[in-house]
């Protein structure tokens, strides 16, 4: 099952064309997949030549690593904290002279990010105003939007049970009220952006290979690579 947002965002007849690199963020619950299938998206890329560059969110930056400790209960912070210093590791992703996104695509990388801004909207949406975690976050989206917004929607309670196989403890925001709490979010988002973002959701309860065709089927419709993508 998939669900297309935002369709009129982008004309069927306007394709990105591989003489500009292109950008996918993927989103979702904590337990969802998403580097799963980010993984995945980059090797059928690979396999057919293309320069790619993968990269996640929190990053290792000074920045991401304090929101790391954060999660993993190391150190205490306001949840309003946690959204300022999400959006000030994300313009360093994004600026950093020596790795950011930017500085990968102008070195000719096409790149593919487990999370963005999405996730700031939702997470830090469900404990303070998403208005004000969109305006904070408004300097990345200025400076680069995604070509396409993958969404794994995974239910809650599919999530913490993958969550509680693979992990011997569980982090800050990672329990089924919040999560509910984030799917509703994210959805609350994804409306409220329709016109400005390329929103593509995907049933993320069925099997890693199902999914993964799934979101291929929507890059090759969207992404023209000068005819080499099948």
């Amino acid at each position: 099952m998939a669900i297309f947002l935002s369709e009129n965002f982008l004309p069927v007849s306007l394709k990105i064309i591989m003489k500009r690199n292109f950008f996918i963020a993927f989103e979702g619950l904590d337990g969802s997949g998403k580097s799963t299938q980010v993984k995945l998206l980059a090797e059928k890329f690979k396999a057919k030549g293309i320069k790619i560059h993968t990269t996640s969110e929190p990053t290792n930056s000074r920045i991401g690593l304090i929101i790391k400790d954060i999660f993993k209960h190391k150190m205490e912070a306001d949840h309003r904290t946690i959204a300022a210093l999400y959006a000030a590791d994300r313009l360093d992703h994004l600026t950093n002279k020596t790795d950011g996104i930017l500085k990968k695509m102008e070195e000719g990388y096409h790149v593919i990010t487990d999370r963005y801004y999405f996730s700031s909207y939702a997470y830090h949406g469900v404990h303070m105003d998403m208005d004000w975690v969109i305006q904070a976050n408004s300097l990345s989206a200025d400076l680069l939007r995604p070509d396409l917004n993958v969404y794994i929607d995974t239910s809650p309670e599919i999530s913490m049970k993958r969550l509680n196989r693979g992990r011997n403890s569980i982090e800050l925001y990672e329990t089924i009220e919040n999560l509910k709490h984030v799917r509703e979010k994210y959805f609350e988002a994804f409306e409220m952006l329709r016109e400005k973002e390329r929103v593509f959701i995907t049933d993320g309860n069925r099997s890693a290979d199902e999914i993964s065709s799934d979101i291929w089927q929507e890059v090759s419709r969207i992404v023209e690579f000068e005819n080499t993508l099948q």
